[in-house]
């Protein structure tokens, strides 16, 4: 069954902003470790931002200063507020929650259905 759902994704221009969600069932969600993977054609899927566990936060360093990764636990839902975007930030995202015995992206974990950013020169 379909267990985190995305949305936000689209076709912005450059130095334009997206915000993307994933609501997740109440039974994954908890608190555990959430984030956000990118994936550009061709290329491997990579993480972009986490909450590992409570108030922390991890960016990669191209999304540093840029993107912000949130939670609202009441909501089950994570965002990514994407700012600045740049030609190269064109991707697939995919929200990811962690589960146990593994951590973010592994074999135990759930994944979103991805959604599509597409950012115009």
């Amino acid at each position: 069954q379909v267990q985190l759902v995305e949305s936000g994704g689209g076709l912005v221009q450059a130095g334009g902003s997206l915000r993307l969600s994933c609501t997740a069932s109440p039974t994954i969600f908890r608190n555990n470790a959430v984030g956000w993977y990118f994936q550009a054609p061709g290329k491997r899927r990579q993480l972009v931002a986490s909450i590992p566990e409570g108030d922390r936060t991890y960016y990669r360093g191209s999304a540093q200063g840029r993107f912000i990764i949130s939670r609202d636990n009441a909501k089950n839902t994570m965002y990514l507020q994407m700012n600045d975007l740049k030609p190269e930030d064109t991707g697939v995202y995919y929200c990811n929650v962690a589960n146990y015995p593994g951590g973010l992206g592994s074999d135990y974990s759930f994944w979103g259905q991805g959604t599509q950013v597409t950012v115009s020169s």
